[in-house]
């Protein structure tokens, strides 16, 4: 790591405030209908961010819906203290996997880096499958925000290597 870096790191916030949206439209409308739904990746990123001493402000469930995940983009960037936003879920190459577009428009800046990574380790898992994998990261208003696959392993995968080594570092200068 370079001495820039280090410098940075150090100076970066130590705890920060999580926004959790999980994209699941078949999960989502068993909620509605007041069925129990398991959320093995929401339950996962809630974890690593708690052992890692960070704030959850919100986890909410929402379907893959454009109006929805607008909404929920707006109100993030208009949360004066929430540092990171995460989409899990509908990042997928199906019709209905619309996160990354949604999200996409409303950053200020992409980090492309972020999701070449994710798809070098996932390679390194999955094989050729990780061709299929989307992810993104970016910044807007100060914040951080990142869509990841909803599967367990993505999430796992996302949060040990890349978001909670380098979350701070990317807020710090998001807001410089």
């Amino acid at each position: 790591m370079s001495e820039s870096t280090k410098k940075h790191k150090a100076e970066a916030p130590k705890r920060l405030k999580f926004g959790i949206f999980v994209c699941s439209t078949s999960r989502y409308q068993k909620t509605k209908k007041g069925e129990q739904v398991e959320d093995v990746s929401g339950d996962l990123i809630e974890s690593f961010l708690k052992n890692a001493g960070h704030t959850i402000a919100f986890r909410k469930l929402i379907p893959d819906d454009k109006t929805l995940i607008e909404e929920g983009i707006r109100q993030a960037l208009a949360s004066a203290d929430l540092d990171v936003v995460v989409f899990s879920g509908g990042t997928g190459v199906a019709s209905s996997d619309i996160t990354i577009e949604t999200v996409s428009p409303f950053l200020e800046k992409i980090l492309p880096g972020f999701g070449e990574i994710f798809r070098r380790f996932s390679f390194d898992m999955i094989g050729s499958a990780a061709v299929l994998s989307r992810a993104i990261a970016g910044v807007a208003k100060g914040k951080a925000f990142f869509c990841i696959p909803g599967s367990p392993d993505a999430v796992k995968l996302c949060f040990e290597k890349l978001i909670l080594p380098e979350t701070a570092h990317i807020v710090k200068h998001a807001r410089e």
